[in-house]
């Protein structure tokens, strides 16, 4: 899309399974209209870009092509899912160490370019590396977002439609925390169409039990783990997370998504980043959404925040 006289770019870094397929999604969406493909195997992302060009008759007007780190100068987003990927049995907290000196790499060569555009991080673990990403790159907060756990949102409101049969869009309700094993849903404040969860039970469908939705949390927790077990890798649904997360930018919507973000007070937290719903338009992050968290809730959250913390430690050495 072209807003005015301005050009839209968009550069992926990494052009692995997430990678190929967010370029695949933004080829049916119309939402930019230049995407650059940068890889450290630069015949993959060649490959990538004819292939994705062979497939322009049918989709949406786009200039494609595998570039480098200069064609970053004048990008409206850069969107970073390259690095080590999670194993079987591996966390994503694993993966802080190598990552971060990945990125280390990747976010420098990215700034000499001239980039003053948004940084959107799907690296795992995110939150930890939108929290690198914004210190190597020097730019204001709000311009580096992580996709936090607009995933894990997305999981949980899909479960929840499927239990309740309804409208997966009718569904309200967040994941918050950090995207890995010690997230949280938000209960308390979840609504299918205008009525709060415990409500709606009440009122249509009273033999829903506590433990069934105990489990759909667990599953949508435990997804990864259960997705990479079988196939390898997680990277359709989030390409689409991400995809969105693009089109609320590049389209100025002032989308509340789930995203990970800087934190410098609300919550009572401060100084890492983390999965909060907050308000993004083309300028990043405008404003972390606070919603009302019952006090079982708050905990959990700080609870969080601190494992972040306490990971990421030995890499930033924070306070």
């Amino acid at each position: 899309m072209v807003y005015g006289d301005k050009t839209t770019r968009v550069v992926v870094i990494g052009t692995g399974f997430v990678g190929s397929s967010y370029a695949f999604s933004l080829i049916n969406q119309n939402i930019a209209d230049e995407l650059v493909l940068i890889d450290l195997n630069k015949e993959k992302a060649e490959g990538d870009a004819m292939d994705l060009n062979h497939g322009l008759p049918f989709g949406s007007p786009m200039k494609i092509w595998a570039g480098d780190y200069a064609d970053c100068k004048t990008a409206d987003i850069v969107v970073i899912t390259a690095g080590a990927n999670q194993q079987p049995g591996e966390t994503r907290l694993d993966l802080i160490e190598k990552n971060a000196k990945i990125f280390k790499i990747i976010v420098g060569s990215v700034m000499d370019s001239g980039f003053s555009g948004i940084f959107i991080v799907a690296t795992n673990p995110v939150d930890i590396l939108s929290y690198a990403t914004w210190k190597y790159s020097g730019l204001p907060m709000e311009r580096v977002i992580g996709s936090g756990t607009i995933l894990d949102t997305a999981r949980f409101r899909f479960l929840l439609s499927q239990y309740f049969d309804i409208d997966v869009r009718n569904i309200h309700g967040y994941i918050l925390g950090e995207h890995g094993d010690t997230e949280l849903p938000v209960w308390s404040q979840t609504r299918i169409g205008s009525e709060l969860i415990d409500r709606y039970i009440e009122r249509y469908k009273p033999e829903a039990k506590k433990a069934d939705l105990d489990e759909i949390f667990v599953n949508v927790r435990d997804a990864a783990y259960h997705i990479i077990e079988r196939k390898g890798a997680t990277h359709y649904a989030i390409a689409m997370g991400l995809k969105r997360l693009t089109r609320a930018i590049l389209r100025n919507e002032h989308s509340i998504l789930t995203v990970s973000t800087y934190l410098k007070g609300e919550y009572d937290l401060e100084d890492l980043y983390i999965g909060v719903p907050a308000i993004v338009s083309m300028s990043g992050v405008e404003k972390v959404i606070e919603i009302d968290l019952n006090e079982e809730e708050r905990q959990k959250l700080h609870h969080s925040a601190q494992v972040l913390k306490d990971a990421m430690r030995p890499v930033f050495h924070n306070k």
